[in-house]
């Protein structure tokens, strides 16, 4: 699939997608800036170690600073013992046994989406791929899932740019990127805002008002802070599992023995859907920053230094798969980096491994020829640290 990144687009700085290994598993870009991290094991040890390579001292390396009313409650910028305690107001909802007893409600969504498609063909993005974990989530929030597409409006909006950025970039520039992100996430805050003051009145037995009663230390949530862990999971609990569905219907489409393996052996629709995210991985990259100096991928690396670890290089590192530019929809062990790992791996992981095997086997039993328009190329996101279909037309 290595002609296929090229012929289909997806962003040139991912150039594992091509069959290119890196020359070192970490090296530092002088034009960014930054260190990049390649490497599995490299990455691994990273993500292994808040307390070196911290998530909440990402921002203070920016020589302008982004609004800190977006960073409160963000679990995606907190280290311990911060990012513990707010994680586990929210852990439960997302057990596996919480999640196992969400199976028939996105099931019968799976398929009410897929009664109204075209029987000649559709785009998997809007018809199924987008609003099956978008309304699961809203669901769970207490979010109306009629307001469906405002929600994919905004967050359009917010990964609508190609997301690159150096720290050489002049602190102009800087300021007027952070403010055009602020500006996009004015909306959907202000809209999760009402709902927060709705619940304070009003609360009843859904995440957002779990969030607004919960106490830390003793002290409820501010608004910021309830406003900012919500949106994280409203975006990432929906947007990886989007991506996921449609990376995964492109894999098998583009490997045609291995979608005909897994049609006749269901029990390798999970399997496929762990090497979708090894191969494709979503969210290609993750950013963290050394707080002391440190020794990595054989790189000395000071104290106060942003990293990008690429999971997506990471999950074709030869060193730790075998026939890593490979899909093999049966692959095993597959110890992918596809939902990260540590302490933030993945908290919505168990939905969205559950949402994606019900829709495969969905798509599976009623469109047998299922394949991909010959004629409409799929598009991807355009930020180098995402890999994802942002639209997949497809004919029955």
């Amino acid at each position: 699939m290595t002609d296929l990144a090229d012929r289909w687009g997806i962003h040139p700085a991912q150039s594992w997608l091509r069959g290119e290994d890196p020359a070192r598993p970490v090296e530092f870009d002088e034009k960014s800036g930054m260190w990049n991290v390649y490497g599995h094991e490299e990455a691994c040890q990273v993500l292994a170690d808040a307390k070196t390579y911290s998530s909440a001292h990402v921002q203070d390396l920016f020589p302008v600073q982004a609004d800190r009313s977006l960073r409160e409650g963000n679990l995606l910028d907190l280290d311990p013992p911060d990012h513990r305690k707010l994680r586990n107001l929210v852990s439960k909802a997302f057990s596996g046994k919480v999640v196992a007893d969400l199976e028939p409600r996105v099931t019968a969504l799976t398929h009410e989406l897929l009664d109204q498609v075209d029987p000649d063909g559709f785009e998997l993005v809007s018809a199924l791929a987008y609003p099956l974990p978008v309304i699961v989530i809203a669901e769970l929030l207490g979010l109306p899932a009629s307001d469906r597409e405002l929600f994919r409006e905004w967050v359009d909006k917010l990964f609508a740019q190609n997301n690159e950025f150096s720290l050489n970039d002049s602190p102009e520039k800087m300021a007027e990127d952070f403010a055009e992100v602020s500006a996009g996430l004015l909306p959907l805050q202000d809209y999760l805002r009402e709902h927060i003051t709705a619940r304070r009145r009003s609360p009843g037995d859904d995440l957002i008002s779990g969030l607004v009663q919960a106490e830390v230390d003793g002290q409820r949530l501010n608004d910021n802070e309830v406003v900012n862990f919500s949106m994280v999971l409203l975006v990432a609990g929906h947007i990886t599992t989007t991506m996921l569905l449609g990376n995964t219907t492109l894999c098998l489409d583009a490997h045609p023995a291995q979608r005909e393996r897994v049609r006749a052996d269901r029990s390798l629709v999970p399997v496929a859907i762990e090497e979708s995210l090894r191969f494709f991985t979503p969210f290609a990259a993750l950013a963290r920053a050394t707080t002391t100096p440190v020794t990595l991928g054989g790189q000395d690396i000071p104290a106060d230094q942003l990293l990008m670890v690429w999971l997506g290089a990471a999950n074709r590192d030869g060193r730790r798969f075998a026939d890593p530019h490979l899909f093999d929809a049966g692959r095993d062990p597959n110890p992918h980096l596809g939902f990260g790992r540590g302490i933030h791996f993945c908290v919505g992981a168990p939905l969205a491994r559950l949402e994606g095997r019900v829709a495969v086997n969905a798509l599976l039993d009623r469109f047998p020829g299922l394949h991909v328009d010959p004629d409409q190329a799929p598009t991807f996101m355009p930020s180098p640290a995402m890999t994802g279909v942002k639209t997949l037309p497809l004919r029955v």
